[in-house]
């Protein structure tokens, strides 16, 4: 029994050897799928996702009231560093609101942080409308790298002659000839009938 108990006793350094290579192992894996965690998702089909999500944090307008020229509708979206691709295209569907809001897509402008605190102005590729589904979609060039908050302002025609609530879907699309977009969310915007401006 005394030489069992001491041949268990020489064997316990051992086993906790094994256990810390086991325990360093399974860390250095871990480690290896976060450090993976920056590179985008792509599937066999070549179609590329964001890793991680950018995200809508603001929709403002210079003015509210209903029916005023000169506005401006403001989209702020963050895109985080570990995103894995640069944002491409951002699309914004108006899916609710009794006006069908028209844009003048050629005074569309897009810059880096938000709408009171503007940055670097970034360079827009095509500004274009869907008139079917109410869709207007903003292509950055070059696409924005991860990390950078940006905010794109399109310009109406004028504001919704209706009064009340307007909501708006945004998309954001990974860079990549076959982009999965993901939706961020809905933009509000409230418009006001305070007589009418002539």
């Amino acid at each position: 029994m005394y030489t069992l108990n001491k041949l268990m006793i020489s064997f316990q350094p051992m086993r906790l050897l094994t256990v810390f290579a086991t325990t360093l192992t399974l860390a250095a894996e871990i480690v290896g799928i976060v450090g993976q965690s920056a590179h985008a998702i792509q599937l066999q089909d070549g179609t590329v996702w964001f890793e991680k999500s950018p995200s809508l944090i603001a929709t403002t307008t210079t003015f509210n009231n209903t029916y005023v020229w000169g506005a401006t509708y403001y989209f702020t979206l963050s895109l985080p560093e570990n995103a894995g691709e640069p944002l491409q295209r951002v699309t914004i569907t108006q899916i609710e609101g009794l006006d069908n809001i028209r844009y003048q897509l050629e005074d569309s402008y897009a810059f880096e942080g938000r709408r009171r605190d503007k940055g670097k102005k970034l360079t827009l590729g095509e500004v274009t409308r869907n008139r079917d589904n109410r869709e207007v979609s903003v292509t950055f060039d070059p696409p924005v790298p991860p990390g950078k908050t940006v905010t794109i302002a399109l310009r109406p025609v004028r504001n919704p002659f209706d009064d009340g609530i307007y909501l708006f879907g945004v998309k954001a699309f990974p860079a990549g000839e076959k982009a999965y977009g993901l939706n961020l969310g809905v933009g509000r915007l409230q418009f006001y009938r305070r007589g009418y401006i002539f």
